[in-house]
């Protein structure tokens, strides 16, 4: 299950009712940057590192190794879990493949964006690039090193430390304090030990015997470091292939591929974005919503984009839809979707290759009539209005994949399959 536009598509709730076919879920890959929110009753929960999986008493979970995690934020999400009647001990398990986000990695990360000025890219501050950086210069810490001694993790810790603080004032990044990040990384360490395991023996394991396996993306497909909106992106891979290779989990074991998008388009920070519409996002802010989970910024909003989602849909196999926040757009007379890019006096229909020939482009709208009432009632297919049915139905024939799942709201209760 991944995110078919910019992120933010609203996959914890998806992924909340997925969960309850599920034995186990893994995540493939980000790190806290991303946020999973779901409501459950009068509860609502904000799952950053853990899978939304650890809700449904009856499930399993799993950070893989694609992920990179940090130590204190995982513990205080795993303690917030524990205060609110949540177990986690025997239920979550932490790949030790996967990489540590380490103080200088969020100090690199805020000091790039700063230096950056108008041209930043608009991460989440949490240091996730500099780490992904790391680890393919093989230079990055695992979380496996969380179960050596106390002193020979405290040497590879002062030693990184070391060579980072040589080069902070030439590079105009924060400088470290090795004391504190020492004492915080041990006491995460006493308390992450026992979640520790083979991720990959473990992913083949639950294959081999059977289980059913879904796996959680993070972020959205065009935040992707290789299909993206480069470099306006992520730093891992939020597509299928980056599932597979996030856990360990082979291609071939895939049997069905979940692609979330929304009724329209959001995303959050810097880069391209066509169909970006700032009454839309009055609207939509003036309701509450679109606001980051992670960190509270307002979403950039705009109508719904089939350019993108066709190219999403075929990057990832996609073999269903599940489509959120159709209740967004209740009160609209007329709804416009994008189906083509104007751009240097030719209309294309599929996007292009460069970030400044995105930034150029213009939308070609079809106009679809509004249904202007409620559909946050609905739990069947058939007690949506009928201009709505004739909207969702367009923008599957459009993007070429069917619609398996619709949600019409926050609640578990107000997502339903199609038909």
């Amino acid at each position: 299950m991944l995110g078919l536009q910019w992120g933010d598509e609203g996959k914890g709730k998806i992924l909340d009712v997925m969960a309850g076919e599920a034995d186990w879920v893994f995540r493939a890959q980000g790190g806290n940057n991303a946020g999973h929110t779901v409501e459950i009753g009068r509860e609502k929960y904000v799952l950053h590192l853990v899978p939304s999986g650890i809700l449904r008493s009856g499930v399993s979970c799993l950070i893989a190794g694609g992920t990179v995690v940090d130590p204190a934020g995982l513990v205080s999400e795993i303690q917030g879990l524990h205060e609110r009647g949540i177990r986690t001990k025997g239920r979550l398990y932490l790949s030790s493949q996967a990489h540590l986000v380490l103080p200088q990695h969020r100090a690199i990360d805020r000091s790039s964006e700063k230096k950056r000025g108008k041209e930043r890219i608009g991460t989440t501050g949490r240091g996730i690039g500099p780490a992904y950086a790391d680890k393919a210069a093989r230079v990055g810490l695992r979380a496996g090193e969380l179960a050596l001694s106390p002193a020979e993790l405290s040497r590879r810790i002062r030693e990184r430390l070391r060579i980072h603080n040589q080069a902070a004032r030439p590079q105009g990044w924060e400088a470290v304090a090795p004391t504190a990040t020492l004492r915080q990384i041990e006491q995460a360490a006493k308390v992450l030990r026992p979640y520790l395991c083979d991720g990959v023996a473990l992913a083949h394991h639950a294959v081999e015997t059977g289980k059913k396996i879904l796996i959680e993306g993070a972020q959205g497909t065009f935040l992707d470091v290789d299909h993206g909106t480069y470099p306006y992106v992520t730093s891992s891979h939020c597509t299928a292939g980056g599932a597979c290779t996030g856990t360990g989990v082979p291609p071939t074991a895939v049997r069905r591929v979940v692609g979330v998008l929304k009724a329209y388009t959001t995303r959050v920070g810097s880069g391209p974005f066509v169909t970006e519409d700032g009454t839309l996002g009055h609207l939509l802010h003036g309701m509450g919503r679109e606001f980051g989970s992670t960190t509270g910024r307002a979403r950039r909003c705009g109508w719904f984009d089939a350019v993108l989602v066709r190219r999403a849909v075929r990057l990832n196999g996609v073999t269903e839809l599940a489509m959120t926040n159709l209740d967004g757009l209740d009160g609209l007379e007329k709804i416009p979707v994008c189906t083509g890019y104007r751009l240097k006096g030719k209309v294309l229909r599929e996007p292009p290759v460069e970030v400044s020939d995105w930034e150029r482009c213009r939308p070609v709208y079809r106009v679809f009539p509004g249904w202007c009432e409620p559909t946050t009632e609905a739990r069947r297919w058939r007690d949506l209005p009928p201009k709505a049915r004739a909207y969702l139905a367009a923008l599957s024939k459009m993007v070429g994949a069917p619609l398996g799942i619709l949600s019409v709201g926050a609640g578990r209760e107000q997502t339903f399959r199609h038909g």
